[in-house]
């Protein structure tokens, strides 16, 4: 064909007006298939897209409470320290307990969840051990786990010789006194207290070595007490009233409880020493692999502090040298509960795990059948939009049919 003969095909052609007219029937098929893909895209978009959109709300919502109040640069050290006088120097606020007890900072599901965890019945992975140390008059063995989602977990076991549980109990949530043994501890002060059933929220400043800034907690804790053992729950809370600082850095996510009862001495095998078992995860806002060496290489260090510091204060609280603090005071506080109680938070929590793995399971395989289906509805429907568009014969048709029967297939196989 010469380049006469093609001038003249061009010339025969549609006009201008039908080839718009069938460029809008070509793209139509494909404006209604893009739709489709994003409405299937939004209903069945993953769970980590809510999270990032969470995420942006707290950022902005932390922005916003932040952009009123100036630069913290300069005085954030300075800002931290007023705060810190002024919390020391008022009372500490009273707050009303819920009747049901599932309201509030520490609750019972907060005792349901360290029970299953004391019981190894949280249905976590599987524990890995890490360490097995001990000393003439304390032992101690420490696990590890990694969830699919969240910071690596801890598990510890300790057996203090000579040592009740209720001081035990009260060396722990002695803040004042922490502070003469824990070197990494900065400041503590109560925020507010419950005298009815022994809840508290504190806040503490950690040191963290030179190349990370300090970090600030709010924690919330509180004890149980059934029988001999003690279940003492502290978790990260919310609080409005202490405003987040650009340093020291706040951790949120914060876990870590005991359970502190009577167990046997290894001497003579009488009751005469405690055991405590400790359960602590947090995300301290540093890669997790590096948390983990360096939890790995300073544990046993870090361990070692504790029981020189019970020792001097089993001797203090014995001669009545020390007062007892506010905090230990707040420890005697305990909600007490019954061993039948306990079994009963067990028993219900087996059922309602499974009734929910069970619920889970059958929504996974609702959600691949419909996503099986979604694929040839989508397929199916765009192939017979495109072969009615295209006006090119019956063999065109045919084909764009067996094209779509095929890719239909595809999830069978």
């Amino acid at each position: 064909m010469g380049p006469a003969s093609a001038v003249l095909e061009i010339l025969r052609g549609p006009s201008f007006g039908a080839m718009a007219l069938e460029l809008v029937k070509l793209m139509v098929p494909i404006w209604v298939a893009l739709l489709l893909g994003v409405l299937v895209g939004w209903v069945w978009r993953p769970k980590w897209a809510n999270l990032a959109v969470a995420a942006s709300g707290g950022l902005n919502e932390t922005s916003r409470t932040n952009s009123g109040g100036g630069s913290f640069s300069a005085s954030a050290g300075s800002v931290q320290a007023s705060i810190h006088k002024k919390v020391c120097s008022e009372a500490p606020a009273t707050f009303s307990s819920s009747s049901d007890d599932k309201s509030g900072l520490v609750n019972s599901d907060d005792l349901e969840h360290l029970c299953r965890l004391v019981e190894l019945k949280d249905g976590g992975p599987d524990w890995i051990q890490m360490m097995d140390r001990s000393t003439a008059t304390m032992s101690y063995q420490a696990w590890r786990r990694d969830p699919e989602t969240g910071p690596p977990q801890y598990k510890s076991r300790t057996l203090f010789e000579d040592a009740t549980p209720e001081l035990v109990r009260d060396f722990f949530w002695d803040d004042d006194f922490r502070m003469k043994w824990d070197d990494m501890l900065l400041s503590a002060s109560i925020l507010e207290e419950c005298s009815t059933t022994g809840t508290m929220m504190v806040q503490w400043v950690r040191k963290f070595p030179f190349f990370c800034s300090d970090r600030e907690y709010i924690i919330g804790r509180r004890i149980w007490e059934s029988g001999q053992a003690y279940y003492c729950v502290t978790k990260g809370v919310t609080c409005s009233t202490v405003p987040r600082l650009s340093k020291p850095r706040r951790v949120d996510l914060y876990y870590s409880s005991w359970c502190i009862r009577a167990a046997e001495s290894k001497r003579d095998g009488q009751l005469t020493a405690c055991e405590v078992i400790l359960f602590h995860h947090e995300d301290m806002g540093i890669p997790w692999e590096i948390a983990k060496l360096g939890v790995r290489q300073g544990m046993w260090g870090a361990v070692k502090k504790i029981e020189p510091g019970l020792r001097s204060y089993q001797k203090a609280r014995a001669s009545g040298e020390a007062p007892i603090s506010r905090c230990a005071f707040m420890a005697q506080i305990n909600t007490k509960v019954s061993e039948d109680y306990l079994n009963s938070l067990d028993s219900s929590s087996s059922s309602s795990k499974k009734s929910e793995t069970e619920n889970k399971t059958l929504n996974s395989c609702e959600k691949n059948q419909l996503g099986k289906k979604v694929p040839k509805l989508l397929v199916y429907g765009g192939a017979v939009l495109l072969a009615c568009s295209l006006d090119r014969g019956l063999l065109t048709k045919a084909l764009i049919f067996g094209a779509a029967r095929r890719a239909g297939q595809i999830g069978k196989r």
